[in-house]
């Protein structure tokens, strides 16, 4: 069985509108759309590689289908088909057994295992920001709920029989650097990480075969943890007895050291860096959009989605004055504590006018949102969002 797919080659346009305050916007009339095989049309972001968004009205599903799911990929080379009879995963390094498995036999040697799961690009509402930052302009689109299924990590390094003194573990895809002077795009966990339990190689998506676009054949799923760890056409895990030294953990993707938030001042940069890691705390606005258009005396549901880390999200409050009141929204239903969790509020207006929303949610830790959040990278957004509506 081969899967292919062949990109569309066109202009990049990408257009942020900072002069818009509601933040909930997730497309503009500027905005590119494209249609990319398998994928209905999304916002797109870059071409090589290819980058592409989801739209905000796809977050009213508890699960984002895997034909609007979001793209993220650092490098352009990228494999247009994979052989799945001639694949294998490889583990080596330090380890008594190297590895070189089949798709089948990952799928019959080992137990399957299944977890629904948030993955959110670290730059998500990158956008947003104020002061702008570079890197790719992401709206709220950059994120994606699903149900994983595949084989624990722990299970697959059990196998091969780490030796003594195993500190890290490094995972590497099928894409491919388009020049020599790019670094490959390697990440990697420290070894108590991997061996969660919870970390796995992914072969299913919703219940179906990984969408090439999304890591097909095999996906690194690492739940509570940034994207840029989510490793996809995973194909080769390597254990060592030492730190891994590669580019994007050293080099890229560095937030301040032991600062919540990531937060720092343009004037006032922190000196102290580390690898991102662990999501925070954050909720977001999907309906009504800032276009609807609204009735005095009429009952809408303001509905948006919540989610962090892992602790799990225990209230969400939502304002209709800017922030001066604040009342309890409603939580759906707990689809795990890596899920996203969707939350309702009722509303009438009684007065005309303009109102400006604003939400925030609270984990089982009691961490909530910053007023403001600022760094130089545009990564962890977590400030609270603000939804404006006219009533007429």
């Amino acid at each position: 069985m081969q899967i292919r797919f062949a990109l569309i080659l066109i202009i990049l346009f990408v257009s942020c509108h900072k002069k818009e305050k509601d933040t909930s916007v997730l497309l503009t009339p500027n905005d590119q759309m494209v249609t990319t095989p398998g994928k209905k049309p999304l916002r797109l972001l870059t071409d090589r590689p290819p980058n592409l968004e989801t739209p905000l009205h796809y977050f009213q599903f508890d699960y984002t289908p895997n034909d609007v799911f979001f793209v993220r990929w650092h490098l352009a080379g990228l494999p247009s088909e994979v052989d799945t009879s001639s694949f294998r995963l490889k583990v080596d390094g330090h380890v008594k057994k190297e590895l070189s498995l089949s798709l089948d036999e990952l799928r019959t040697r080992f137990k399957p295992y299944s977890l629904t799961a948030l993955v959110q690009c670290a730059g998500n509402s990158r956008c947003f920001f104020d002061r702008q930052v570079p890197g790719g302009q992401w709206k709220h689109g950059g994120m994606g709920n699903a149900r994983w299924t595949g084989v624990k990590l722990k299970d697959i390094l059990e196998l091969a029989d780490l030796k003594a003194g195993a500190k890290e573990v490094s995972f590497n895809g099928l894409d491919e650097p388009p020049l020599a002077s790019v670094p490959d795009f390697v990440k990697s966990l420290q070894v108590p990480h991997a061996m969660d339990g919870e970390v796995m190689v992914a072969y299913e998506m919703n219940g179906e075969s990984l969408p090439l676009l999304n890591g097909f054949p095999l996906k690194l799923v690492v739940p509570g943890w940034y994207a840029t760890y989510w490793i996809g056409m995973l194909s080769e895990i390597k254990v060592y007895a030492d730190t891994f030294k590669g580019f994007w953990m050293q080099k890229a993707y560095l937030v301040p050291k032991d600062v919540k938030n990531g937060n720092e001042r343009p004037d006032s940069l922190a000196k102290d860096l580390q690898p991102i890691s662990k999501m925070d705390v954050r909720s977001i606005f999907v309906t009504p959009e800032p276009d609807s258009q609204l009735v005095k005396g009429r009952s809408y549901e303001i509905q948006g989605l919540a989610f962090d880390g892992g602790d799990g999200i225990v209230k969400v409050e939502v304002s209709s004055d800017s922030g001066i009141t604040w009342a309890a929204a409603k939580l759906d239903r707990d689809l795990g504590k890596y899920s996203w969790r969707r939350w309702r509020y009722t509303w009438m207006p009684m007065v005309k006018g303009k109102y400006v929303f604003k939400v925030k949610a609270t984990n089982t830790a009691g961490e909530t949102q910053p007023e403001h959040q600022w760094n130089r990278s545009g990564y962890m957004r977590n400030e609270i969002e603000r939804l404006e509506l006219m009533v007429k």
